[in-house]
């Protein structure tokens, strides 16, 4: 590898973007770097299931060939980046973090693989899931676990585990998650970067692969990065009308990018600490909410929000486990038995619930929507803590939580704000905030309206400007 700063595994992608474009820097030299890097590091944090360092630097070389033709360049051009393994990726292995596919390699790309290739980026490899995206801890058993770069011995989240970890440790400029329950804004929240969820259908969930038919009403596709920015200009890449998606937005696609330079003086913005319901850590309550002042420096008119939810875990997962048996179901006869123990809970628990069941969640969802409704009336954004915790040792779900036994078990309590936003479909991030007195990050998470990820980025952005914190990095780096 050629003598290039280290410093450039933490250059923001849109800058990136135009040292290769302006032959500053190759598309060669930076993929050389994170490929010796994720060599370096990766066996520290499981970060990713598989490493495609030929690919990677056949593309790069592509790249640096099509600048100096002066070819018309992709807006990734060159810039190298990391895939969840949950995405469909031709001739590349794609686990779905599971032992039943632990040697899948797929003819097709998922829609969200189609236009990063588009786009020009380098694919680095395929980042650490748990198995099907089930949990909100990267444990499978493919391995160890993926542990969290601000201290290895806590866990780094998921389900887009890999990908908040390899973002903020310097093996990756950009990554793709998704978010089914929280799992973009989780890993985002415990890893310290960046992350959001587009609105329900903005970014195209076409697998690749056939399967049942299915109505996704909470899982979305969306960008994990180090800056707002760079979350900004992966969103325009993914989103966009898919006809191959049934749940796909017909909707004109916003300009994402352009949105984080839109000022946020005289937005209205609520905050609640608990979502009416939530048991949430004192010190990441206090963290949170201090955070919020950066808001009303900005010119916002900031207040309590009146929100009190009832049950919202269960109308969630009723929804989510009967799609998770609908998909997976058949699994449970496979004698080679290659679940893990939480996505066996999750797919008998899809087995067991009626149609009764799911009429009641549908009902109950549109509650929670009418909810949501009456709040954005009042405000154009809704601030809380991202997650009731900061990242925890690994495998050791939190028991008590603010004194209390977390709903509905250790293993699932400590994500109260992030399902119920994936039952209404609004758009939400979460961005960092601080750190706890053990040195680990703690979340805000802002949500939006239906539809608006441009107000989500625009405060995301206005309170980066105020409260950056890029210049951080962890002990695995």
């Amino acid at each position: 590898m050629s003598n290039i700063d280290e410093n450039l595994a933490f250059t923001p992608a849109t800058d990136l973007r135009e040292l290769i474009k302006d032959k500053q820097v190759s598309s060669v030299e930076i993929t050389e770097l994170f490929l010796s890097r994720i060599d370096r590091l990766n066996s520290r944090l499981n970060a990713y299931l598989t490493v495609t360092s030929e690919l990677a630097m056949d593309t790069a070389r592509q790249a640096d060939q099509a600048v100096a033709r002066g070819d018309e360049l992709g807006p990734l051009h060159g810039v190298p980046i990391s895939i969840k393994d949950l995405q469909m990726t031709a001739g590349i292995r794609t686990t779905s973090g599971s032992l039943a596919y632990m040697d899948r390699v797929p003819e097709a790309d998922s829609a969200v693989a189609e236009r990063i290739r588009a786009a020009g980026s380098v694919i680095l490899g395929k980042t650490n899931t748990p198995e099907f995206g089930l949990f909100g801890a990267t444990d499978n058993r493919l391995g160890d676990s993926c542990r969290n770069p601000w201290n290895p011995e806590r866990t780094s989240g998921g389900s887009s585990g890999g990908a908040g970890a390899s973002v903020v440790a310097g093996l990756c400029t950009l990554a793709t998650g998704g978010d089914g329950g929280g799992s973009i804004r989780i890993p985002a929240s415990f890893n310290g970067t960046y992350g959001i969820k587009p609105t329900q259908g903005r970014v195209s969930s076409y697998s690749g692969v056939q399967g049942p038919a299915a109505v996704n009403l909470t899982s979305q596709q969306g960008p994990m990065s180090r800056t707002v920015r760079d979350s900004a200009l992966l969103l325009d890449v993914l989103a966009g009308y898919d006809g191959r998606d049934t749940g796909s937005l017909r909707a004109p696609k916003p300009d994402f990018l352009a949105a984080a330079d839109r000022g946020v003086a005289g937005l209205r913005v609520g905050w609640s600490a608990d979502y009416g319901y939530a048991d949430v850590d004192p010190e990441v309550e206090s963290i949170a909410e201090a955070a919020i002042g950066a808001f009303a420096e900005l010119g916002c008119t900031v207040e309590e929000a009146d929100l009190r939810l009832e049950s919202p875990f269960d109308t969630w997962f009723t929804i989510y486990g009967t799609n998770a048996f609908l998909t997976q179901g058949h699994l449970l006869d496979d004698p080679s038995d290659p679940l893990t123990w939480y996505g066996k809970w999750a797919i008998e628990a899809g087995s067991k619930m009626s149609s009764v069941d799911y009429a009641r969640a549908l009902g109950e969802r549109d509650r929670m929507i009418r909810q949501f409704d009456d709040v954005f009336e009042r405000f154009d954004i809704l601030l809380s803590p991202s997650m009731a915790v900061t990242a925890f040792p690994v495998q050791q779900y939190p028991e008590r939580i603010n004194g209390q036994t977390p709903y509905p078990s250790p293993a699932w309590g400590y994500l109260p704000f992030t399902h119920p936003i994936n039952t209404i479909g609004n758009a939400a991030a979460s961005i960092p905030c601080g750190f706890d007195s053990d040195g680990m990050p703690v979340g805000l998470h802002i949500v939006g309206r239906m539809g608006d990820e441009e107000t989500v980025i625009a405060a995301s952005a206005a309170f980066e400007s105020a409260r950056p914190w890029a210049e951080h990095r962890p002990a695995v780096s």
